[in-house]
């Protein structure tokens, strides 16, 4: 382009040049053109990583220092299938672990429940008692390997677990790092896997707040997972709006318990969903880091820069695999992984190409695994920070972002705040009408997708390989329990239960008698059902218009 062209160009809207108007998802239009007429230059001259607000990173150097954690999302069947798995990532260069746990472990069932048949060890690795956490951990040592435990609904019980489980292995708990997903409040929006009612959902995390702020101080216990939110249908501008406003409620629960936020806020993390347009997703984060550092500065008024740090997992998105052509997915994981590089992420897991169909074979894990390495080792990728950073583009979309997730949070708060809004569906019924026009635009290539509405080829049509599940490892699993039941003592077992279902009467934090309970192998129905005895279960609401 010309000196002349420029001229034409700059500043026109594409209407007045003439040229197809691009919207991203969000809603933004794109201009043709971004000149410095688009960007706050002194900001951009100003701001620099690891400085507040950290719109270009949170440390100084990034990974020029070290690289992000690569720490892909592993476990099915039993325990001791999922310590092979480990294993495998491990001597494979992993440095870290994130757990994937079965539906009835997710929901508060033991194996030998009858509503679990069928789905025992199916996507997940099975959990009925702290021995099943002792086999899965089984020679990791936890000192150099840290592990998220990616569980909600019964998240409570999975981190009393780890903590019992590393008190028992010798570890000294006020040192022990790790992660538990342990958002409840974006499973009643996203994935469903909730137990009891709202609130009381919500106090179960502050209460794992409480206790990892006073005993457990390098623990996060609560990933703040704008991920699913995303995956269920809303927009980039709402995963990240939906995720602050759920991080505000269990930073404001947390604070009504007299903790301090500097006492807990460094330890909160969140967990974020990559598919689309490469610069909408890189914008999303680098405004919704700065916005984030604000809040918790500003609203909160809190003194170590580290409290500010929006740290976060992120990788690709199922959302965005397909089974049509599997095998692109490849290429678009690649972009997902460059994607949450350039966008400043602390851990990265990027989704595997079958995972759009199936738990990921060893083959498919290696490839993710091979994908990051590369990028780290051969592209270039750790070698500056924000190389991004003063882009007319980039900028001026951060910008816009930040501008608009602080729009959709004062949207949530006319619904009288994000639990309010959840406990009535408002949040549910918007995030599934998304998904529904979404889904119609897939379908009539509104939306256009290769392999699937575009570049398509009828002879390509073929049969996908199905992670086997085998109903014989429930069998298993259920006679392991069943031997733990006869051999563990059952007066104390009784004793255990009958105080967590006191402390819940009592309003206490449970984390103390949970802890207690567990190191007796009670199992996690049991516990999860003296709960319930008190607190009840949620009934969603469903509309009808």
């Amino acid at each position: 382009m010309n000196a002349s062209e420029t001229k034409t160009v700059k500043g026109k809207t594409a209407k007045e040049l003439n040229v197809k108007p691009v919207f991203l998802e969000s809603g933004i239009e794109v201009n043709p053109v971004y000149t410095e007429a688009d960007i706050n230059e002194s900001v951009i001259k100003n701001e620099m990583p690891g400085e507040y607000p950290f719109t270009r990173g949170i440390h100084p150097t990034m990974y020029r220092n070290k690289p992000f954690t690569i720490r892909q999302y592993a476990g099915f069947a039993s325990p001791e299938e999922t310590n092979e798995r480990f294993q495998f990532l491990i001597k494979n260069g992993q440095s870290g672990l994130n757990v994937a746990f079965d539906l009835p472990t997710q929901c508060g069932l033991d194996s030998d429940d009858p509503r679990a048949f069928g789905e025992v060890g199916r996507v997940g690795m099975s959990i009925d008692t702290l021995a099943d956490f002792e086999i899965a951990f089984k020679n990791i040592d936890l000192d150099k390997i840290t592990v998220s435990l990616t569980i909600n609904g019964t998240a409570i019980i999975l981190i009393a677990m780890y903590v019992a489980m590393a008190e028992k292995a010798g570890y000294d708990i006020s040192k022990l790092r790790g992660t538990a997903q342990n958002d409840i409040l974006k499973e009643f929006i996203g994935r469903g896997t909730w137990i009891f009612p709202v609130d009381k959902s919500v106090k179960l995390v502050v209460d794992t707040i409480e206790y990892c702020a006073k005993h457990v101080p390098k623990y996060s216990p609560v990933s703040v997972c704008g991920y699913h939110i995303r995956e269920s249908g809303a927009n980039p501008i709402q995963e990240m709006a939906y995720a602050f406003c759920i991080a505000k409620a269990y930073t404001d629960g947390a604070l009504e318990r007299g903790i301090t936020i500097d006492d807990f806020a460094s330890r909160l993390s969140f967990n974020f969903d990559i598919y689309g347009n490469l610069f909408e997703q890189i914008a999303k984060f680098r405004g919704g880091r700065r916005l984030w550092a604000k809040i918790i500065r500003e609203e909160y008024h809190a003194q170590q820069d580290s409290s500010c740090w929006l740290r976060m997992i992120a990788g690709g998105g199922g959302g965005g695999l397909t089974k049509e052509q599997p095998e692109n997915n490849i290429v678009r994981s690649a972009y997902y992984a460059l994607i949450s590089a350039l966008s400043g992420t602390q851990t990265m897991a990027l989704c595997s190409y079958d995972e759009a169909y199936t738990i990921p074979t060893e083959h498919s894990a290696e490839i993710s695994l091979r994908t990051m390495q590369i990028m780290i080792h051969e592209m270039g990728i750790c070698d500056t920070v924000d190389p991004l950073g003063g882009s007319y583009y980039v900028e001026a979309l951060t910008d816009k972002f930040e501008e608009e997730i602080k729009k959709e949070m004062k949207t949530v708060e006319k619904w009288d705040g994000i639990v309010n809004a959840v406990a009535s569906g408002k949040i549910q019924e918007s995030v599934s009408k998304q998904a529904y026009q979404r889904e119609m635009g897939m379908q009539t290539g509104k939306v256009p997708k290769v392999g699937v509405n575009i570049f398509t080829r009828e002879e390509e049509s073929k049969d996908v390989e199905f992670h086997p599940y085998d109903p014989k490892g429930a069998d298993i699993q259920i006679a392991k329990l069943n031997k733990i039941k006869a051999e563990r003592n059952g007066d104390k077992v009784k004793a255990c239960l009958a105080v967590v279902k006191q402390d819940a009467i009592d309003n206490k934090n449970l984390m103390p008698s949970i802890i207690a309970a567990v190191k007796e192998y009670c199992t996690v129905g049991e516990i999860v059902t003296a709960m319930k005895d008190v607190y009840g279960e949620f009934k969603e609401p469903i509309f009808f218009k």
